[in-house]
């Protein structure tokens, strides 16, 4: 089954499951009147807004080609994950502010012990299906799939969170800690919201990946062919489950057509091996220049003009440049 159309199926799943914790979470509230676990019934308003968002950005990023979008439409993912992100920045600034009020207006609370096992069963359902939309999420490489685990990895640590801080309360007694829970949840889905916007503007601006970048010139130098001389002006874009890679490859300048063509063919498919068949190239050939002899590991050369000397190691300093290697 192709990533996109598993991805949504995904999705889909989530949603569902996301009501299903909101659900719990409602009667916890009923139960308790505990302001903790009305923020954390807060968050899970957004987490449900927050996925149906991401359901239907799938939906789109599942369609193919067209002649209006010629990069595929993956880019719905950054935007869904935008969104998402802004929700989590919002719902943790009205969870700060409830925090503040219970501390001016304290609410008596109530049935807690019962409470403690509803919150223990939600957090674990939160953390095993957050490992799993995680593994799932980089798997398939979708950014929709990733930001939906860290949505289910959030609602773990703050229904873990209020789970301690209600146990605390029995313990001692002091009810403010309640709301000094909630004051902290606050300010952490603050920061993670944050860091999920953050990310998701980067993929719509085309912030280079380095650790993709390192990822696709490691498996490069791993099998590196004698007639790919030289490598650089490297490009890599994520357009949600689709990868575009721009390159100038340097083969040898007396090749014709067919022998350089080969070439290319070699380069993308050890690159489709490693990343799937999910990959365009944009690869423009370069003829070697004589400068290009002592880096060149090519053993039959008969139109060399230096001997071999040095073999260069491509790395993120020297592909990224837009300019042929030579020794110095």
């Amino acid at each position: 089954m192709p990533y996109s159309k598993q991805n949504l199926k995904v999705q889909y799943f989530v949603t569902a499951l996301t009501i299903v914790v909101f659900v719990l979470k409602v009667v916890t509230y009923i139960l308790t009147h505990s302001l903790s676990v009305l923020s954390d019934t807060l968050e899970s308003v957004v987490n449900i807004v927050a996925t149906l968002v991401g359901s239907y950005s799938l939906f789109i990023a599942s369609k193919p080609k067209d002649k209006d979008h010629p990069y595929g439409h993956g880019k719905a993912e950054f935007v869904s994950a935008a969104f998402q992100g802004s929700l989590i920045v919002g719902i943790g600034c009205l969870i700060i502010y409830k925090a503040i009020d219970s501390f001016i207006h304290p609410v008596s609370l109530h049935n807690l012990n019962n409470g403690i096992w509803l919150l223990v069963m939600i957090a674990i359902i939160n953390l095993v299906t957050a490992l799993i939309l995680n593994g799932i999420g980089k798997k398939n490489k979708s950014l929709a799939i990733i930001s939906s685990g860290k949505l289910f990895k959030i609602d773990f640590f703050t229904t873990a969170s209020v789970a301690i801080g209600i146990i605390l309360l029995l313990i001692t007694g002091y009810e403010k800690i309640d709301a000094f829970i909630a004051l902290f949840l606050g300010l952490y889905v603050i920061y993670d919201g944050y860091k999920i916007v953050r990310q998701s503007l980067a993929g719509i601006m085309d912030e280079a990946d380095m650790v993709l970048l390192e990822e696709v010139i490691t498996e490069i130098n791993l099998s590196r062919n004698a007639k790919w001389i030289d490598l650089h002006n490297l490009r890599v874009i994520k357009y949600g489950v689709l990868m575009h890679i721009d390159c100038h490859l340097t083969v040898p300048w007396y090749y014709n057509v067919n022998e350089a063509h080969e070439a290319v063919d070699d380069f993308t498919q050890l690159i489709k091996n490693k990343f799937g068949t999910s990959v365009e190239f944009y690869i423009h050939t370069d003829g070697c220049m004589p400068f290009s002899c002592p880096i060149c590991t090519l053993e039959i050369c008969e139109k060399r003009k230096a001997p071999f000397e040095k073999k260069l190691n491509w790395n993120l300093e020297n592909v990224l440049s837009d300019r042929k290697h030579q020794l110095a």
